[in-house]
């Protein structure tokens, strides 16, 4: 690559793909891309070089998120007019790179597995340039989703709120994540929790029905609890840590990056 390097000595940098996060949810509307793009903001504030990949193939957005003027993107990776470092934007308020998709398009929606799988494996070439890897994946359990997860055996962090739907949809991503590689590691954030209890409670039901019939119990990374300011951010498309460092829900996202480097420490499990 010619302008990448790879990162020299790091607590993470031999932990192969457990640097890469993947974030996903069973259905939309639990602010897995606000998310994504605060969690990869978090661990950059913390000194890790990070990388934003917008993985969501329908519905790409974090560009519009960012007012980030893209020069190129996944589609032009896919469709073989650049090689995929092209297509690394720097967002140096953040300080971090990010990936985008093709926003509002759907561009990407009908890819074949075979063209998902080529996509995985240049993120894979180039995520070793990097100490963290924030993957945006697009919500619901579909294939090329899946197939973004399963090739590139990150570790999953499945996004839900308290909805009856949200709920269930994570339960059953988690379920055909687990079919498609049992060995798969799988990490819970509940998002816009009313107060951190609450959103301890949500986790609870999850992972009870996790343990009831999957067998298995995913930990509960953290609770990130609803903040006005978040909302208030989207709107004026700006990070909620340059605008809001000090709110509620940002201070939640920066425990969870906390939690997360400690998750993926050599030795952990």
């Amino acid at each position: 690559m010619s302008n990448l390097q790879r990162p020299g000595a790091h607590p993470e940098s031999a932990l192969g793909n457990r640097h890469v996060a993947a974030i996903a949810s069973g259905k939309g509307g639990v602010g897995k891309t606000w998310l994504a793009i605060t969690l990869a903001h978090a661990l950059a504030r913390m000194g890790a070089r990070t990388l934003l990949f917008d993985g969501d193939l329908g519905l790409a957005n974090v560009d519009v998120q960012l007012n980030l003027e893209m020069h190129h993107d996944i589609v032009d990776v896919v469709q073989g007019r650049v090689e995929i470092e092209d297509a690394i934007t720097h967002f140096a308020d953040g300080p971090f790179d990010v990936i985008a998709g093709k926003s509002g398009s759907g561009a990407l929606a009908d890819l074949g597995v075979g063209a998902v799988e080529g996509l995985a494996r240049a993120l894979e070439q180039v995520s070793g340039c990097y100490q963290r890897v924030v993957l945006d994946i697009g919500g619901g359990i579909d294939a090329p989703a899946r197939t973004l997860i399963r090739r590139g055996r990150p570790l999953l962090v499945v996004v839900v709120t308290d909805e009856p739907t949200s709920l269930t949809d994570a339960y059953a991503l988690i379920k055909l994540t687990l079919r498609d590689d049992p060995r798969a590691s799988i990490r819970v954030i509940v998002n816009m929790a009313d107060t951190a209890r609450a959103g301890e409670r949500t986790y609870a039901a999850l992972a009870n029905a996790c343990h009831n019939f999957l067998k298995i119990t995913p930990p509960l990374l953290g609770v990130v609890r609803r903040d006005p300011k978040v909302r208030e951010a989207i709107r004026r498309q700006a990070p909620l840590l340059m605008r809001h460092p000090g709110c509620d829900a940002a201070e939640d996202v920066e425990r969870v990056a906390r939690s997360l480097i400690q998750t993926t420490q050599p030795g952990a499990r």
